[in-house]
């Protein structure tokens, strides 16, 4: 069987004896190869000392000095970090286990641990959701100061508006990131938990969360106001910014073992797809912001946002800005919450001591 490993950026190839990075090799000696292979087939189990000694020394008489050397030689070529590990976890006086989620297309996968499955990927959804969650309140306290910057109409209080916006931005950044969230989350309990079918199982959720939502808004206008205000946000945003940010969380897996860069790979994918939205004739919550102010009579000057910029009215520039910043919040604080999850996940394990080799 040709055995080869996918786990963050690295492809572990033990038919070619090679560690790639990205495509690049990663200089790492023979034997060292020999037990990064032996902890990565186990799948996170416990790798005994004993266990090394027998099966990549092969009964050499060696000191516990070398096989610290070995892990500290690993960590170094992995970039891990052994106070916070990502790849590599010591169990203090027994050995050491591999902590990171492992793709491998030619071995079957384990059984008998579908409930420990499902309850990671509910936690991790949940992570991402509460992570959307956060980008809404960081998102709705921008629209409200930028709102209350200007001028009022008469007996509308900057608090109100600052309130309203806050909440209405906040709802609409949950229920989105619910459902973009399980479904990156479902789609990595698919691929035995690899980031590679994220931005299918993004596009997914956000694609059936907008639908739904512009589903159920529009028939909450007609059936209170007799009418509703045309094309809000919907399934078309919803999947393509579903997508993105699945891609963010695959792009982030493959770029860096720290926390900081990953989030904001997320957050520039997010960014950008926020961007590009509107051109294409979308609209994120900004934009439907000013199509309310425009369908229905109101008190909240969103087209004076685009004077910020130098344009007349919520114009392309406008859409674009404000798309951008609602993606990038979006992305990062979403794949951010769910990455922050998985490390407490993997941290919890009951045998995963974080000690120096």
């Amino acid at each position: 069987m040709h055995e080869r490993y996918r786990f963050g950026p690295f492809t572990l190839d033990m038919a070619e004896r090679s560690l790639r990075e990205s495509g690049r090799v990663v200089e790492v000696s023979g034997r060292y190869l020999d037990a990064l292979a032996l902890l990565v087939r186990e799948g996170g189990a416990l790798v005994t000392k004993d266990r090394f000694m027998a099966e990549v020394w092969r009964g050499v008489p060696v000191t516990d000095e070398a096989l610290t050397q070995a892990i500290r030689s690993l960590r170094r070529a992995l970039g891990d970090d052994v106070a916070a590990p990502r790849f590599i976890a010591t169990v203090p006086k027994h050995g050491y286990r591999f902590v990171a989620a492992v793709d491998a297309p030619d071995r079957e996968p384990s059984a008998g641990t579908a409930h420990g499955r499902w309850r990671r990927t509910l936690l991790l959804g949940g992570a991402g959701t509460i992570g959307a969650g956060m980008a809404g309140l960081i998102g709705g306290l921008i629209y409200g100061i930028a709102a209350t910057a200007q001028p009022l109409a008469p007996g509308l209080g900057a608090a109100s508006v600052l309130l309203v916006l806050v909440c209405l931005t906040e709802l609409v950044a949950l229920v989105g990131g619910a459902g973009v969230a399980l479904g990156i989350a479902v789609a990595r309990r698919a691929s035995a938990p690899s980031w590679r079918w994220a931005p299918l199982g993004g596009a997914a959720g956000g694609l059936i969360v907008g639908g739904l939502t512009k589903l159920l808004g529009l028939d909450a206008f007609n059936l209170i106001l007799g009418r509703s205000p045309g094309d809000m946000t919907g399934a078309g945003e919803g999947l393509l910014l579903g997508a993105a940010v699945g891609t963010g969380g695959w792009l982030a897996s493959r770029a860096s073992s720290n926390l900081r860069v990953r989030v904001a790979v997320a957050a520039l994918v997010g960014s950008a797809a926020g961007a590009i939205i509107p051109q294409f004739g979308g609209r994120l919550m900004a934009g439907s912001l000013d199509l309310l102010a425009q369908s229905f009579p109101s008190r909240l000057l969103v087209d004076h946002w685009g004077a910020l910029v130098g344009e007349r009215g919520f114009g392309p520039l406008t859409a674009s800005l404000t798309g951008a910043l609602e993606g990038g919040l979006f992305a990062g604080c979403l794949i951010g919450g769910m990455l922050l999850a998985e490390r407490q996940l993997v941290s919890d394990e009951p045998s995963a001591v974080h000690q120096s080799a």
